[in-house]
């Protein structure tokens, strides 16, 4: 699941190499999406080359290539954007709306709801763990297509150790509710029964490994019955 600035730098640039057969600058794309710095640009085209959307041909200048675009990224959508100047650049994205209490919230197998409330428990670190998940005393409205079944929850990110995946200080993740994920997800883990991050699961031999995306911190390294899984990263919601 991209986020509002990803979707929108992901149909700036197919609009303008459809039009123009070359992709925007660096400083266009900052202009269009309303950034202060070139960085943020940065940080969005390497968020959506690892997501498989979008990439580089070599040897070429500004040479950027869509791959795909995102299931509910609309043909209709896409049309009305790209009559757009580019400066007033603004496609229809997914909004976080939050108020009021939740005590909970799943999808059965065939629903299909516009809008799920899902609890939202607080923050968890991006960073060095924090205290373990408390009750909820607000909640999130998401699109039920953004869930898949099982039971959601969703949390506040509070650090910077996972930006190279795109998750940034402030973001909302939602997580689908397990207790077990493959090699490589991204997960809540809770450490010792009483600290919970954010980080990337990695199995080595008898060890686990809580790695984040952000070279400015180090891999920890655990015992199998130190760390327990609480959940699997599924989509991501940021307010601007």
């Amino acid at each position: 699941m991209l986020t509002k600035k990803q979707h929108q730098l992901l149909l700036f640039i197919r609009d303008r190499v459809g039009r123009d057969g070359v992709a925007p600058s660096f400083d266009e794309m900052k202009e269009a999406l309303q950034l202060k710095s070139k960085s943020g640009i940065h940080r969005l085209i390497m968020a959506l080359e690892e997501r498989g959307f979008l990439r580089r041909l070599p040897h070429r200048a500004r040479a950027l290539e869509v791959v795909k675009v995102p299931d509910n990224m609309l043909p209709a959508t896409a049309e009305k954007a790209s009559e757009r100047p580019s400066a007033g650049f603004n496609p229809n994205v997914i909004k976080g709306n939050f108020s009021g209490a939740m005590p909970g919230a799943s999808v059965k197998a065939g629903a299909h709801q516009e809008s799920i409330d899902l609890p939202l428990y607080g923050k968890i670190a991006a960073g060095t763990p924090i205290e373990a998940l408390r009750n909820p005393t607000e909640h999130v409205g998401v699109p039920g297509a953004m869930l898949g079944t099982g039971e959601h929850y969703a949390l506040t990110i509070d650090g910077d150790s996972m930006v190279d995946a795109g998750i940034m200080d402030g973001d909302t993740v939602i997580i689908r509710r397990c207790d077990t994920a493959e090699n490589g997800s991204i997960v809540v883990a809770l450490v010792d029964d009483k600290e919970a991050t954010l980080k990337r699961l990695r199995r080595k031999g008898e060890s686990i490994a809580l790695e984040p995306a952000n070279k400015a911190y180090e891999t920890r390294i655990f015992g199998p019955d130190r760390v327990r899984v609480q959940g699997k990263l599924v989509g991501l919601l940021r307010q601007y």
